[in-house]
């Protein structure tokens, strides 16, 4: 059946996002959509694995990456404290 529709902006762009992800044309994106949309099913995907490759850092040593974060936190309340004594002197 042929038809005309006047899509609004946020749907056309979800349908043309569609259509790139799934590498199909206008009108097969839309009838996909419009027979889920219409029999109320959700589609789930497989998601890819996600996988996390390791390396090496660099250090050197005797430098303890746990203490990272102590340092970080330190210097921020260093930072802050300072901003502060400097305003209250103001």
């Amino acid at each position: 059946m042929r038809t005309t529709v006047t899509l609004e902006k946020d749907v056309e762009r979800m349908l043309r996002d569609a259509m790139h992800r799934s590498r199909k044309s206008f009108k097969q994106a839309l009838n996909a959509a419009l027979r889920i949309g219409l029999s109320g099913k959700t589609v789930q995907t497989k998601a890819r694995r996600f996988v996390v490759q390791a390396r090496p850092m660099g250090l050197r040593a005797g430098l303890d990456p746990a203490g990272f974060n102590k340092l970080a936190d330190e210097l921020e309340v260093d930072a802050f404290l300072e901003k502060h004594t400097r305003a209250r002197r103001s």
